[in-house]
């Protein structure tokens, strides 16, 4: 093991570089040659010493892609750490232009790490820890606000049957299973992540019984923020070079007990 760790500065200096360089199919190589000689737990070291920065750009590359090392492997603190710096890949053009087209590519991200396996408890320790920052909050909210009216409906459903809830609703929207599964794993990420989309609210009682029109030009009854608005506030997020990885947990809970 010891030959194994003397190995792993010299692979997370050359996969750092290949990805700065754009080589993402050779930082993936050198993944792939890790695994068979080392195994798979020098992999997962190596990406938890990774700059969050490059893991971001990594992964991002990849959009999700389930045959990639990384997506398999990044250790949860990790890829929570690495999405504070998501946005930074973003121009203002794509978000001025397609904010849509740009959540989608997030969810599809964020979607292929939670459920790149069957694990449970992998896919519950990702979300607890993607959650537990104000920028994970923020990137939960993102991918909410393509469905609202589905986020409502599962609320209710959350508040209606708590940890028994088992994800049949009337939707079948690709961000319903994503929703409880971070209920479940993280109440007060849930919650917060709400809060960020309806700053109206305080909890989400309130959005259980929250009602959308159906014609989208009456204005809604409570504030919600636009994607394209979310969009912008993760990019404000994104951490200087001088700063450190935003710190966890710095907004004040809003949790409402669900599953006490």
């Amino acid at each position: 093991m010891s030959e194994t760790k003397s190995h792993l500065p010299a692979l997370s200096k050359q996969v750092s570089e290949l990805v700065l360089a754009g080589s993402l199919h050779h930082a993936e190589q050198a993944f792939s040659d890790a695994v068979e000689t080392h195994g798979d737990l020098a992999v997962v070291e190596v990406l938890a010493s990774l700059a969050p920065q490059v893991t971001a750009l990594h992964l991002a590359g990849f959009d999700g892609g389930k045959t990639s090392l990384a997506t398999l492997l990044v250790p949860p603190r990790a890829w929570a750490d690495s999405l504070a710096y998501i946005a930074a890949t973003w121009s203002d053009d794509m978000i001025e232009d397609d904010p849509e087209r740009v959540a989608e590519t997030l969810f599809s991200l964020v979607h292929g790490i939670v459920f790149s396996t069957d694990d449970a408890e992998r896919r519950h320790e990702l979300l607890a820890e993607a959650s537990a920052s104000d920028h994970g909050s923020t990137v939960f909210a993102i991918l909410f606000s393509m469905a609202p009216k589905e986020i409502l409906e599962v609320a209710g459903e959350i508040l209606a049957k708590g940890p028994y809830i088992t994800g049949l609703t009337s939707s079948d929207a690709d961000i319903v299973p994503l929703a409880i599964e971070l209920a479940q794993a993280n109440e007060d990420g849930w919650d917060r992540a709400l809060f960020e989309l309806f700053p109206d609210f305080r909890h989400s009682g309130d959005l259980a019984d929250a009602e959308f029109s159906d014609d989208p030009d009456d204005e809604p009854k409570f504030l919600q923020r636009s994607t394209k608005e979310l969009l912008y506030r993760l990019r404000k997020q994104v951490p200087s070079a001088r700063s450190n990885v935003p710190k966890r947990g710095a907004r004040k809970s809003i949790g409402t007990g669900i599953f006490s």
